[in-house]
Order: C-alpha cells, then structure tokens, then sequence
C-alpha cells in the first residue's frame, strides 16, 4: 500500500472519531457510528463520502442524522472545504445484531431492555432486572421500540426491538 493510501485510511479513521460525537437523536446514550448507521467513508482530495443505514424503512431520523454528518464533516480539520455527500443505502438492512455488548450494556443503563433474540416473550426490566414485565404497546416511542410495565417496581420502560 503506497503512502497516498495511508493518508486516506487514517483521514477515513479519523472521520469515523469525528462521526462518533453525533447521538443518535432516538436514542442519545449511543451515537451513529456504534448503532451501526455509518456503514463507510470515503475520503478524497475534494470530497467526503458517507454511507448511512436507517434502522427501519421510513425512519424519520435519518434526514437529522444526514445534516448532522453534514455538519460535522464541514466543519472537522483536514475535511474543511471538501464537497460532503450522504448516501443512505438500504442493503444489507440493518440489524441490531449490530449492536456491541457496551452499547447493550449502555441501553439498560439508559432505561431501555436491550434487544435479545434468546429471549421470548417478557423482557428483563432493565431498572430492578426482574423478569415478570408484561407487553403494554408493541410500539413504544418509535416504531423500533416496545412499550413495557415491570410487574415487581411497576417502573414503564421501552425494550428495543430485534430486528
């Protein structure tokens, strides 16, 4: 790899820390790059590429999410002056399988039942851990989430649907 390809794999590097400063607007504990919604960049003399997913057709989001890399990119050193681009890409679709076990980790902590595909059924209360919850609303806040009441704290909380 010639020295030009290293400039352009830290600058991507580097672009990828910048991205990681934007919260996902739904679910501010975690930000875009860890959710998984960047999917790439690609850097160039004169422009800046990035590559977003939605978590869901018709998520509402993404046109916040695009202006906020927008943003971020424009005004990032060694990107100032570049053209950016966001390109939203639909396949693979995103998954939460995605999600690292610290951003699982970080969603209980935030209040919200991290997704499980193991689990069926009732979800963990993330607030007192006990498993006697029952289903409220299938949709919670937004569409990837599910309304949930804790039957032992009687604490509501949303569990972050598998998909």
């Amino acid at each position: 790899m010639g020295a030009g390809a290293e400039d352009t794999a830290a600058l991507e590097a580097q672009l990828f820390a910048y991205l990681e400063n934007i919260p996902d607007p739904e679910i501010p504990v975690l930000n875009i790059v860890e959710m998984g919604i960047v999917r790439g960049v690609v850097v160039s003399p004169q422009s800046v590429l990035v590559t977003i997913t939605p978590t869901y057709m018709g998520c509402p989001a993404m046109d916040f999410i695009a202006e906020d890399v927008v943003r971020v990119v424009s005004g990032a050193p060694d990107f100032n002056g570049r053209t950016v681009e966001v390109k939203l890409v639909y396949s693979p679709a995103w998954t939460t399988d995605w999600l690292s076990q610290d951003a699982r980790n970080r969603l209980e902590e935030y209040g919200i039942s991290p997704p499980d595909r193991s689990v069926r059924g009732p979800k963990r209360c993330p607030h007192c851990h006990a498993p006697d919850t029952k289903l409220v609303s299938e949709f919670g806040s937004t569409a990837c989430k599910a309304h949930y009441r804790c039957l032992s704290c009687d604490e509501p909380f949303e569990h972050f649907k598998c998909l």
